[in-house]
């Protein structure tokens, strides 16, 4: 009979428990196998937007060193030779299968915090013993029910969680669920010491020099370092994530969320040029419907933007147009955003010119409700409930089933982006159901 569960061990935050981080191995790419078993152990790559660079890998797609971000005109001849095999950005697929996977974290425990599209983490009470099982028995499950197999790294904080995930995913003796509770304290200084700082999560590239330039190059490093000293020459998070390497639970996710969303951008590159004002308010109109829609969702408001549209930077003379604004009041709602889009960008679009690239920046966000209206000519209050119909509708009857004005169109324009190897959306879509051949 196995030992009861270990009675909750409170953190000093005062949150009980250990941190579980389940991470989706090679998202992308597990998503595109579900209703494609033949590419099992294939090389298999995802592109951007338009097909145009690789944006996700499997790993024998890293095995043959295929890098991040090579334009698929330049692998193309290549991957051909190797066996290689692209997929179009199938985002309503990567996006129903983390849902299903979601769903099925929250019967193991209410505190889960969605992070990203394949990662979030988990509390739960146990042993060491017994959440390495908890972890491997949720791998079961998901590989299981959903055919995506997922890494499971356990801490006690975030930040340690995070770390054994990276170990979870890359040790094959760890049967891809590792938690840092069952080493040796000499052990966890082996494994901070082989970490180099940049591979920290919340520290990155960007920290990684400056920390460099003070003989801190190793996690062991950066936890041994004064968290006041830090604190006064970087930033407060910065000297968290030295309290979280000692395992003082004091970051969440939503630390991470005001560091990662002072901005909201939705750009997007056309596969055919656009060449007039008429075709840039389309754009304007569509891609501030979609922005507005992901600022609802974190329940935030915007005070500014900023618009932007290029030429190819291939073909001379480069023209772009930048420029930024205030919105008249802080806004969620698309009426209000495309309008003062519109206002700063459509003047500056000359016509026959060959716009190949744009996008809607929303600036100075705030927590919607968070600032009273002091303006005596109050915005019509119509509006913001404008916003949150159409996400009504499109949730209930499918994405762009409702726009508002020229994002309402009923046929997809000439200049919408190319996915000549879009697999099947065989989760969000009857026509497009997988079909299943019985012998």
């Amino acid at each position: 009979m196995p030992a009861p569960p270990a009675p909750l061990t409170p953190s000093p935050s005062g949150r009980p428990g250990r941190v579980m981080l389940v991470d989706v191995d090679s998202c992308y790419a597990a998503c595109e196998r579900v209703f494609h078993p033949e590419l099992e152990g294939v090389p298999l790559v995802v592109l951007s937007n338009n097909d145009g660079c690789v944006v996700a890998r499997s790993s024998e797609a890293k095995a043959l060193g295929i890098e991040m971000g090579v334009p698929w005109f330049k692998l193309k001849a290549w991957a051909d030779r190797h066996g290689v095999v692209a997929r179009s950005s199938n985002y309503e697929l990567y996006g129903s299968i983390s849902g299903r996977i979601m769903a099925i974290l929250g019967e193991y425990t209410p505190a889960v915090e969605v992070y990203s599209i394949d990662e979030a983490f988990l509390r739960l009470p146990g042993s060491p013993a017994e959440l390495t099982e908890m972890g491997r028995r949720i791998r079961r499950r998901v590989l299981h029910d959903l055919g995506v197999p997922v890494s499971v790294g356990i801490g006690a904080t975030h930040t340690l969680a995070k770390l054994a995930s990276h170990g979870a995913k890359h040790s094959p003796t760890l049967g891809h669920v590792a938690d840092l509770d069952a080493y040796r304290p000499g052990q966890v200084d082996a494994i901070l010491e082989a970490t180099p700082v940049a591979d920290l999560w919340g520290v990155g590239r960007r920290l990684d020099s400056r920390l460099a330039s003070m003989g801190i190059r190793t996690a062991r490093q950066l936890r041994d370092a004064d968290p006041a000293v830090m604190r006064r020459r970087f930033n407060v998070t910065l000297a968290r994530t030295i309290l979280e390497l000692r395992g003082t639970d004091c970051i969440t996710i939503d630390d991470r969320d005001a560091d990662r969303t002072g901005q909201i951008m939705f750009s997007r590159s056309f596969s055919t040029p656009v060449t007039d004002p008429t075709q840039m308010h389309q754009v304007l109109a569509i891609y501030a419907q979609q922005a507005a829609t992901r600022l609802r969702h974190q329940h935030s408001v915007a005070a500014g933007l900023w618009v932007f549209a290029s030429t190819s930077w291939y073909v001379s003379p480069v023209h772009q147009v930048s420029l930024a604004g205030r919105l008249p009041h802080p806004a969620d709602d698309p009426v209000t955003i495309v309008k003062a889009a519109c206002d700063l960008l459509l003047d500056r679009i000359e016509p026959g010119r060959r716009y190949v690239r744009a996008g809607i920046s929303l600036l100075d966000l705030a927590p919607a409700g968070a600032q009273p209206m002091l303006d005596p000519f109050s915005p019509d209050p119509r509006l913001a409930r404008l916003g949150a119909l159409v996400d009504r509708v499109n949730a209930a009857c499918g994405r762009g089933a409702l726009g508002l004005g020229w994002a309402g169109i009923t046929a997809p324009p000439d200049w919408q982006m190319r996915r000549e190897m879009l697999s099947n959306r065989g989760t969000t879509h009857w026509a497009e159901l997988a079909t299943v051949t019985a012998t």
